[in-house]
């Protein structure tokens, strides 16, 4: 399904003016990008959650080593490599996001789905409770952007665990602008199942970014 996307109240020239924080582009990406992102988020499932002989772990480090030997001549600097860019894709094309996707976004809150895999394993079947943050962080800052809030960093996020997030089921995330104080901008979000149990909740402050301040 497509995202419902509003961005009457983004303001681009809002980098111009902020001085200290570089303008992301959005990444052109060609067909296999997305599916060797896809392929490399399954390999960390499987990384951590395979029983092996000693030996098949032994062909596995030779193919990844052999990878790692591929891909080495292009890293590239910050902003210049699609990952966190490729604002089409799950989680942006990065790995460390969650891949999640955005339903609706718009001056008046995101609300984005998605589920947490193998990866995010904490204990007995549970999300980790490190992983719900990033989510909520991210979800904080594609909040403050499409309000149309000059660029912010988080200054703290509260997150409060309601109940257990399991794995590899679906669920929903939604966040939206609490209220704003000066350079201050105030979030709350929940994450919620599909039968509308709330998860956990967060609340979180973005701080403006002064024109010296990366």
């Amino acid at each position: 399904m497509k995202p419902v996307i509003d961005r009457s109240a983004v303001d681009e020239s809002r980098y111009e003016r902020h001085g200290g924080f570089p303008k992301v582009s959005r990444a052109k990406i060609g067909p296999n990008f997305g599916p060797f992102v896809e392929a490399m988020r399954t390999l960390q499932d499987l990384a951590v959650s395979v029983d092996a002989p000693d030996d098949v772990f032994g062909d596995a480090l030779a193919q990844a080593e052999q990878l790692i030997a591929t891909l080495e001549p292009y890293r590239a600097p910050e902003l210049q490599g699609p990952a966190g860019r490729a604002v089409e894709l799950p989680g942006r094309g990065s790995l460390l996001l969650l891949p999640w996707r955005v339903l609706e976004a718009g001056p008046d809150g995101i609300a984005m789905t998605g589920e947490f895999r193998r990866f995010h394993l904490g204990g007995n079947g549970a999300a980790h409770g490190g992983v719900l943050p990033l989510l909520f962080d991210d979800l904080l800052g594609m909040i403050v952007h499409y309000a149309g809030r000059p660029i912010s960093r988080t200054a703290y996020l509260h997150v409060n665990y309601r109940k257990i997030t399991p794995l590899e089921t679906p669920l929903t995330v939604r966040g939206r602008v609490d209220r704003i104080e000066g350079r201050k901008t105030f979030i709350t979000a929940e994450l919620v199942d599909e039968q509308g149990n709330v998860l956990a909740d967060c609340e979180g402050l973005m701080v403006q970014l002064l024109p010296w301040q990366p």
